[in-house]
């Protein structure tokens, strides 16, 4: 048996192997963006990694277990005696599969690794491009990846019954609740290689957006869709429709998600307005700003709030990536803006670095385990319908909503955009999370070694193509986002975009005048200035019967912001807190166009109106 100090001994080296492979993902990925190679992003050499340790281990695994399991016969016995004593030591340990030494548990993912890179998908999304086209991502995300599971589902259904009658699986192994559940954790695009190519080449915005939208947002609806249809798998519902059960799923569905976007958002308000009781004791917090004195502690306090909207939706049963997802796009919207210039550089550089860390970590370890995972069922047919399922989901994902979305939005859907987007579902580190999570039935093991297969040939195929790809569809690079007020990806297909948009300006500036929805109303009257400096003071805008909770949560700088907010408005149709955020006089009011908003009529599909005046 191993001692303590045996095991401390084995957990070092387990941690010193990933350290070692860690560090030459780095290097590596250094030495690919001095030379401009595009070909293999980091993340694909970090599996690469994974995959060469898990082939060692695998051989090295076959020469150790053929000395261990070496059995002795007693050919001496001549004659069964009436009784045997043996003396038998358990010393398993010491014949353990290498690679099964070398696992972590499932919650290691999902409580510690998934958050950070959740959320840094959400903090860093461009506020402005993100709700300009929040109708179009919305449609993409959550109607996009139901009919993604749909398709994948109902196909692979097709393809376990094919299994059955050829003989390579018996009936009952693939529950159709199984195949559903394949579809939904496998619709959880995440397209970090492509990201980081379109980062690096600066491409369309609008690609950009949709598609960074879209893989942030469709995440929770894949976990909260796997999670409805577990509940409907445990009511009941297996092979055959069972209507209880089917809606049940469907209200535990709406009840995870509402639950935990509640969750989310309350940790916002909590970590903008945690100075409600110290202000009115000791008048220091994130808010009034006293906090920002000590950056280091209003760092940490933002990062433990953050993470404390995850570990409080799953202590609640509900589902904690949605959680910090919608806390990371609050967070970003209101309580960035309350941070000292210091603390918002760490905060972005701190969420960043975790997430590099979390991404090349799972994906080494994914390479890892395609090798040492002890019970891969590799089963050809569902392996070739996998691949067939994705890419048809894909289609009928991308094509028909776009079409539905270019029957409303100004700004048209191209065709090379969506061919762009077709191109780039990825799978990754949300797929392998939630296909780890259970691997007790033989169906549940087919589906994880499916899905590091899909995730593998997605992140070097397609990932690795992306540059050509762009290339080759014409798609715009070297843009900047926020100076790209003329050119739109319906420009690459006509040559006389350009003109025509210049000689729409004055509609555009009519349509700048499109009275506020509801949404705008709430987030420029009460939430901006409740959760901010910015905006009109609550005394101003809330009943009388609620002046002194206006003057609790109105802050001393709303009031000195007054006068310039004012006169802002008679320049534009909204106030925001300006996202650099770093240059800018604290105290304050920050001013933008209303592009960030959503407008009666609008929905952000992509329809907001240029800029139409100047600061």
């Amino acid at each position: 048996m191993f001692t303590a100090l045996d095991k401390h001994m084995q957990l070092s080296t387990q941690l010193l192997v990933f350290d070692v492979l860690l560090i030459l993902t780095i290097l590596t990925t250094w030495l690919f963006r001095k030379r401009q190679i595009r070909c293999v992003h980091e993340t694909g050499g970090a599996m690469l990694y994974g995959l060469i340790l898990g082939l060692i281990l695998k051989y090295t695994d076959r020469q150790w277990n053929k000395e261990a399991g070496h059995v002795h016969g007693c050919a001496s016995l001549n004659h069964t005696p009436p009784s045997l004593a043996a003396n038998i030591t358990v010393d398993n340990d010491r014949h353990k599969h290498v690679g099964n030494q070398m696992t972590f548990a499932p919650e290691v993912f999902i409580n510690l690794f998934l958050p950070p890179i959740i959320f840094q998908g959400a903090y860093s999304l461009n506020q402005r491009n993100f709700f300009q086209n929040f109708g179009s991502v919305l449609t993409f995300a959550f109607l996009g990846t139901v009919i993604s599971c749909a398709v994948i589902g109902a196909s692979m259904y097709g393809f376990v019954k094919l299994m059955v009658l050829l003989g390579q699986a018996r009936d009952g192994d693939f529950h159709l609740t199984d195949c559903f559940f394949f579809g939904a954790l496998i619709s959880a695009t995440d397209p970090v290689t492509v990201l980081a190519t379109f980062t690096e080449l600066r491409v369309d915005p609008d690609l950009y957006i949709l598609l960074f939208g879209e893989s942030v947002l469709n995440d929770a609806m894949a976990i909260v869709l796997t999670y409805a249809i577990s509940t409907y798998s445990q009511s009941g519902g297996h092979q055959t429709f069972n209507a209880s059960a089917f809606f049940l799923s469907i209200g535990h569905f709406i009840a995870v998600f509402i639950g935990s976007l509640s969750i989310g958002f309350s940790f916002t308000i909590v970590t903008a307005l945690i100075s409600f009781l110290p202000y009115l004791f000791w008048a220091h917090l994130t808010k009034f700003t006293r906090l920002s004195e000590f950056p280091l502690l209003e760092t940490g306090l933002f990062f433990l709030l953050s993470w404390s909207a995850f570990l409080s939706a799953e202590a609640c049963g509900l589902t904690g990536i949605v959680a910090v997802l919608f806390c990371g796009i609050t967070q970003a919207r209101y309580t960035f803006h309350n941070l000292s210039a210091e603390a918002k550089t760490r905060t972005k550089q701190l969420f960043e670095f975790l997430n590099f860390l979390g991404e090349n970590f799972i994906f080494c370890y994914m390479g890892l385990a395609l090798f040492t995972f002890p019970n891969h069922v590799f089963k050809g047919i569902f392996i070739s319908g996998a691949f067939l399922s994705i890419f048809l989901a894909r289609a009928c994902n991308i094509y028909p909503l776009s079409y539905l979305l270019n029957l409303v939005r100004r700004d048209k859907i191209p065709p090379n955009i969506q061919h762009m987007m077709m191109f780039s579902g990825l799978r990754g580190a949300v797929a392998f999370a939630l296909a780890m999570r259970d691997t007790c039935t033989v169906a549940r093991q087919t589906i994880l070694s499916t899905t590091l297969l899909l995730v593998l040939f997605t992140v070097w195929v397609l990932g690795s193509g992306t540059s050509p790809m762009l290339a080759c569809l014409g798609i715009r690079v070297g843009v900047d986002p926020d100076e790209d007020k003329v050119g739109h990806a319906s420009d690459q297909t006509a040559g006389k975009g350009t003109s025509e948009r210049a000689a729409s300006a004055p509609d555009a500036e009519t349509q700048a005048s499109h009275k506020p929805g509801v949404w705008h109303n709430l987030d420029k009257i009460y939430l901006r200035p409740a959760l901010t400096h910015s905006g009109p003071p609550l005394t101003s805008t809330l009943p009388l019967w609620c002046e002194p909770l206006g003057k609790l949560l109105t802050s001393p700088q709303t009031y000195k912001n007054r006068e310039r907010l004012n006169d802002a408005e008679a320049d534009c149709s909204s106030v925001k807190l300006d996202t650099a955020g770093e240059g800018a006089r604290e105290g304050d009011a920050e001013i933008v166009t209303h592009q960030d908003d959503l407008l009666e009529g609008d929905l952000g599909l992509g329809c907001s109106a240029d800029p139409v005046w100047e600061e």
